[in-house]
């Protein structure tokens, strides 16, 4: 059977969304059956009328199943994707993290990879601190925390140099190709490691 990995994120204009299907890319090019996965959107319509990339993109992606919980039962691993906002997670994000706590006692989540990919308009927009906290999460649940690390140095320092994640600026087209390279490398290592997780998990059953 192969590895299932699931990539759930939360993009409000499209960049948090390009990294998760450069992860997915990646993760299937490793072998790995992958869900895409959007989780809901809570701002009001007229919140996201007021900015015309943020509506287009919305609508774009309509097709895109949204998360549910049971994804993350189906999974081996997960990656999580948010926009920075005031260097914490999106709260479309926590809510759908917040929905966990049934699967969570159950231990449907100990010792799956789990992994995060983020987004901010300014290079020190609070891109680590977002991980580090969406992290937190994963702590509670038991997951193996699986950063980017420099691996490979030469790739992930092109792409900016973070170690806790994936991470982009907006707008920056000269650094997004190194970016998605980079999020293609990490979805397949991230698969790999997910894999030979799994019967560590099943001697832990």
């Amino acid at each position: 059977m192969n590895t299932r990995i699931a990539v759930i994120y939360y993009s409000a204009t499209g960049n948090v969304h390009a990294l998760a299907e450069a992860l997915a890319r990646g993760a299937a090019s490793a072998g790995a059956e992958v869900r895409l996965r959007r989780v809901t959107e809570l701002a009001p319509r007229s919140a996201i009328d007021s900015n015309p990339a943020w509506r287009e993109h919305l609508d774009a992606t309509a097709h895109v199943e949204e998360a549910t919980v049971d994804d993350l039962v189906w999974a081996d691993g997960f990656a999580f994707g948010t926009p920075t906002r005031f260097g914490n997670v999106s709260s479309q994000l926590k809510q759908f993290l917040d929905m966990t706590g049934k699967i969570w006692q159950e231990g449907e989540l100990a010792g799956k990879a789990a992994t995060g990919f983020t987004s901010s308009y300014e290079v020190h927009g609070g891109q680590e601190t977002t991980l580090v906290a969406l992290y937190n999460v994963m702590h509670h649940w038991g997951s193996i925390i699986v950063p980017t690390g420099y691996v490979d140095y030469d790739l992930i320092h092109a792409a900016g140099g973070n170690p806790y994640g994936i991470s982009i600026r907006d707008g920056d087209e000269d650094l997004a190709k190194h970016v998605y390279a980079a999020a293609e490398y990490h979805g397949a290592r991230f698969t790999r490691i997910a894999e030979a997780l799994k019967p560590l998990r099943a001697a832990d059953a």
